[in-house]
């Protein structure tokens, strides 16, 4: 296994085990308190990323990053937005808002981390970043769900 293989595979590691806890966050009922929780969890994502790759790493460009690349999934968070509404539902609204939230959570976190995999393996920098230019991939990224249904739970489609 050669050394870029052992990176990738780690990376993706990281990038599932994150995503996995953006699911979690996206169950949290205050809206405030799980956006930064999952930005949290985002970062702490790059940053494990970085240190893969070995990259140097700045929380405060991570945050400009993270907030670029919800630039590029703006119809999905105006539909988190809308869906805020469904929570005045006794139960069955928290339980439908909690769900919704959370698939979106993660597959975004996944999207992200698999954006800047394909970013660090050819050899890019967190300064070298322009979201115009993974804007096609990241939105193929989200659309793509096969990673998120099947491979979270160790099953390959």
């Amino acid at each position: 296994m050669t050394e870029q293989t052992t990176k990738m595979d780690a990376a993706n590691k990281i990038v599932k085990k994150y995503a996995l806890g953006s699911f979690g966050a996206g169950f949290i009922p205050y809206p405030a308190l799980d956006t930064a929780v999952l930005t949290g969890v985002q970062l702490k994502m790059l940053h494990s990323l970085a240190k893969v790759y070995k990259v140097e790493f700045s929380d405060e460009l991570g945050k400009k990053i993270i907030a670029a690349c919800l630039g590029a999934a703006l119809p999905i968070s105006l539909s988190l937005s809308a869906s805020n509404l469904i929570k005045y539902v006794p139960v069955y609204g928290w339980v439908v808002k909690g769900v919704g939230t959370s698939i979106v959570a993660g597959v975004f976190t996944y999207a992200v981390g698999k954006v800047f995999i394909q970013h660090f393996e050819s050899g890019c920098t967190f300064l070298t970043f322009d979201p115009q230019q993974v804007k096609q991939y990241f939105s193929s990224q989200l659309v793509q769900n096969e990673g998120i249904n099947a491979s979270f739970v160790g099953v390959r489609p």
